[in-house]
């Protein structure tokens, strides 16, 4: 039975038995393992509850405060060149004007935190969405993968809003990439649940050795996306204000949890064949929204960063001639 994802993380976030560490505490694991469990359960609403987590975590990071009682947040920071959202200052309180593609939660939310352009700076902002100013909007959505998530545009027109931090303070900072290895923990609980299937399928007695060494792989990979899961945390929790080893282990852990979860969708598929596709709806949908998910990456465009993170970090460490000289 498929569930509804935005009313039930709605409950899950708002019924009081949410309580989730913040990353770079000293129990980041437990944070990373429950991300997991979510989206294990179900992906749409696992993505959905993270996000909420997500604007928690930042709130604390940027400026002390957390999410209140009964509200659901969403993050909305996607920067396309168009449409755009302004901020601008009027008669004492900030107004926010424009259009903000790809919100999910856009009809569920209650508040969010939203970018927006600050004359030529990115600058973050809290928004209450049940305000008058604010219109979200359906539609646009073809995919089948991740269709319950409310993803779509949040129009803003003068909408009150609160700064968040100087410009810049979303991005320049640990905790942006501790929020990002947050979304891989969402990507290994999605991996998960669509290996489910072929856990099970091998539990009720179908041992030929096609699905044994499609099992044993699926299983060696979920092991390994959790032993990146358990050295980031513990990588996070040791050095929570490192900014450029948190860049580097963000990408490091991203594009290798893509890996697993595309390897994991592929070996499902080859060992079970079309069945499971047609006949398993919950399985469909699962590898629906496992593929669109995991294309929140940057792809190979995240292996240059990655890349590049590296040259730098060798030629900052790379002896002068004056060191050489002493050696």
């Amino acid at each position: 039975m498929m569930c509804d994802a935005p009313a039930l993380a709605l409950r899950v976030v708002t019924d009081g038995h949410l309580d989730v560490p913040l990353p770079g505490r000293g129990d980041t694991a437990e944070r990373l393992r429950v991300l997991a469990g979510l989206c294990h359960r179900d992906i749409s609403m696992g993505r959905l509850v993270e996000a909420h987590l997500d604007a928690d975590a930042i709130l604390a990071d940027i400026i002390g405060e957390r999410t209140g009682d009964g509200e659901f947040w969403g993050v909305w920071a996607a920067e396309p060149p168009e449409p755009t959202v302004t901020a601008e200052r009027q008669a004492g309180r900030w107004e926010l004007t424009g259009a903000k593609p790809w919100c999910s939660g856009v009809i569920s939310c209650t508040h969010a935190l939203v970018t927006a352009r600050d004359a030529d700076r990115r600058r973050l902002f809290a928004v209450d969405l049940q305000q008058p100013g604010v219109r979200p909007e359906r539609g646009g959505w073809a995919a089948t993968g991740m269709r319950t998530t409310e993803t779509g545009t949040a129009r803003f027109d003068r909408a009150v809003a609160r700064p968040i931090g100087e410009p810049g303070a979303y991005l320049d900072r640990a905790g942006f990439f501790h929020g990002g290895i947050g979304v891989a923990a969402c990507w290994l609980g999605g991996a998960r649940k669509v290996a489910d299937t072929l856990y099970a399928t091998a539990a009720r007695g179908r041992d030929d050795d096609i699905t044994l060494m499609h099992l044993g792989a699926v299983d060696a990979r979920l092991a390994e996306g959790q032993a990146l899961l358990s050295h980031a945390a513990a990588a996070i929790d040791s050095a929570p204000e490192g900014l450029e080893r948190a860049r580097r282990l963000a990408s490091q852990v991203r594009w290798s949890v893509e890996q697993i979860a595309t390897d994991v969708i592929d070996r499902v598929n080859r060992a079970l064949g079309p069945a499971p596709l047609v006949h398993h709806r919950e399985h469909a949908q699962a590898v629906a929204d496992l593929g669109v998910y995991i294309r929140q990456s940057h792809a190979d465009r995240d292996l240059v960063t990655l890349g590049r993170l590296v040259v730098e970090e060798s030629t900052a460490r790379r002896p002068t001639a004056q060191e050489d000289r002493c050696r």
